[in-house]
């Protein structure tokens, strides 16, 4: 009767497990004098920017007079967004039609959503250490998941295996949780391993924003052949500050097509029966992201975002730590000092820094014996954390 897949899904044992630590700590430990920092949560710490606001704030008002009033939106997303994102993909020489786009409430949902348009006998390759939505979702539809193992060795950033024949490809690039970017090059092995084999890359740029370097791709898109074998997910949580105002959007292009069907007619049947849409007051904000005001402002926050990566990047530098991440990402993926496990060293920084992380074991095997910090603090969370790191 119920789907046994769910059995196979293991408990959010890691984010459970911190919870747990932490609260244990903050009842025998003194911390009137060093408080608390966390860096291991993905949430933004800065408001949305005025230009959204602003618009929001206009869009309510029209909520609110019966001539303005607007009622159920189309489920794909009203045209003024889907033409103020297309821009901002023309910007960098992707050329999209707006029925391409697809409007949602964030670049999570869709990634496991878009798996209703795929059989359960499929082989799914899974990078390791992974964002682990990618993982139970496919867990829970039952999916056979081949691990590629990201290492040291490959700069977490794994190429294809000719002897794997997949059916989906997750990549995430820059990468959640070790913030690895691949080049074009790179990616344009995996196109070329997907449209070799047949298979769907599901690409997640959610932080696609953090690159400043022109000669890394922020979208697939940008390689060529990526239109006959990937869907890109965006995300406006990281850019603009929506993780708790949720938008995002998805890119299927026309020519994606497997067994004779238009992936994108299927995602748009998909997405207009299961989904009602996205608000018109927080789609307005999220147009008001892409004029040049909303550019100017979000810019001026992942700057502040990057400049506290760049804090963290050259304090461990300066410890002699080796990591990924922090150049073009708001993710720093450090190697344990001291030959610790993943764990070990979440239990010193804790008692001895009072600082918390993430434990790169939960995201995986390869993950074990690394750790996960983000940038996504304060200015100054972020230097008396990196002060407290160097004094242990």
């Amino acid at each position: 009767m119920i789907n046994q897949h769910y059995r196979e899904l293991q408990d959010s044992y890691l984010f459970s497990t911190i919870a747990r630590k932490v609260s244990a700590f903050q009842s025998s430990a003194d911390l009137r004098q060093k408080p608390l920092i966390r860096m291991g949560i993905g949430d933004v710490t800065h408001p949305l920017c005025p230009a959204v606001v602003a618009a929001m704030k206009e869009a309510v008002e029209e909520m609110g007079r019966k001539e303005t009033f607007r009622g159920y939106g189309p489920e794909q997303g009203y045209d003024f967004l889907r033409d103020a994102v297309r821009q901002y993909y023309a910007g960098r020489g992707v050329l999209l039609n707006a029925e391409e786009l697809f409007i949602s409430d964030g670049a999570k949902s869709d990634v496991g959503n878009i798996l209703d348009l795929f059989e359960p006998n499929l082989t799914v390759c899974i990078p390791d250490p992974v964002y682990p939505v990618y993982v139970d979702t496919n867990t829970m539809d039952g999916r056979s998941i081949v691990y590629l193992d990201a290492n040291e060795e490959n700069g977490f950033l794994p190429l294809p295996d000719q002897r794997v024949k997949a059916g989906l490809i997750y990549l995430c690039s820059p990468n959640n949780p070790t913030g690895a970017v691949y080049s074009r090059d790179q990616l344009k092995q995996w196109v070329d391993y997907a449209n070799g084999c047949g298979a769907v890359i599901l690409f997640d740029a959610a932080y696609e924003a953090f690159i400043h370097d022109s000669a890394l791709p922020r979208s697939i898109f940008e390689i060529e052949g990526a239109r006959t074998c990937a869907v890109e997910f965006c995300s406006l949580s990281k850019t603009a500050g929506f993780t708790g105002t949720r938008c995002g959007y998805t890119v299927v292009p026309d020519e994606l097509e497997r067994e004779g069907l238009s992936i994108n007619r299927m995602w748009l049947r998909r997405q207009t029966t299961k989904f009602n849409g996205v608000s018109y007051v927080v789609q307005r904000g999220a147009e008001a992201v892409f004029t040049p005001e909303g550019q100017r402002q979000t810019s001026e926050t992942i700057a502040y975002y990057r400049e506290n990566a760049r804090i963290m990047a050259q304090a461990l530098a300066a410890m002699g730590v080796s990591f990924t991440g922090g150049a073009h990402s708001p993710y720093i993926w450090l190697k344990c000092p001291d030959g610790l496990d993943s764990w070990s060293y979440f239990d010193r920084l804790l008692r001895e820094a009072h600082v918390v992380g993430t434990p790169g074991v939960g995201f995986g095997r390869n993950g074990e014996g690394f750790f996960r910090l983000t940038a996504f603090g304060t200015r100054e969370d972020t230097e008396e954390a990196m002060r407290r790191m160097q004094n242990c």
